[in-house]
């Protein structure tokens, strides 16, 4: 708390009188301002984490795509990508995850759909990610996903057809 010296000087006839120390003790502001601080800590919202939107399909119903909506992406390691159009499996090529890469053949299938249906948002695409892919490559290809405002899109497991077709 603060102090006032209270010891008063001797007076002379004719002189003011001296001013008085003071000495403030700071340990309750300390006090309060960690007790403001643990407040606001406690009351404020942290953020809050952002979810994916997941929308499945009822149990039991058939969803089925024109084969010519459909680009099939497999995710495969070393940041590499095998895809096809349709269900023709021999037909795989092989790209990567840069813009040039597998964003230009989203647009390509994209802009296909479009001139055969009207609409864009009529492209399906199926990521599947092999056991080598990492998390970072689904994530990536999901980025794509939204970059590339592809609205219908399908995470599965790659067939053992593809595996197959895969391997060297």
């Amino acid at each position: 708390m603060a102090e006032i010296n209270t010891q008063s000087p001797k007076k002379v006839k004719g002189t003011k009188g001296k001013k008085l120390s003071t000495r403030v003790d700071l340990t309750p502001m300390v006090d309060l301002g960690f007790l403001l601080l643990t407040f606001f800590i406690f009351n404020t919202t942290l953020a809050q984490p952002k979810v994916m939107q997941l929308i499945l399909p009822a149990d039991g119903v058939e969803t089925n795509a024109a084969e010519s909506k459909t680009l099939s992406l497999v995710l495969k390691d070393s940041n590499v990508i095998d895809y096809y159009h349709g269900v023709n499996m021999v037909g795989f090529k092989t790209t990567s995850y840069h813009a040039g890469g597998i964003r230009a053949v989203i647009q390509a299938k994209q802009q296909a759909v479009k001139k055969m249906f009207g609409s864009a948002a009529e492209t399906l695409v199926l990521i599947k990610p092999t056991d080598k892919a990492s998390y970072q490559n689904i994530v990536d290809a999901l980025d794509e996903m939204a970059i590339n405002d592809v609205k219908k899109y399908v995470l599965m497991d790659a067939s053992k057809e593809e595996l197959a077709l895969m391997k060297p």
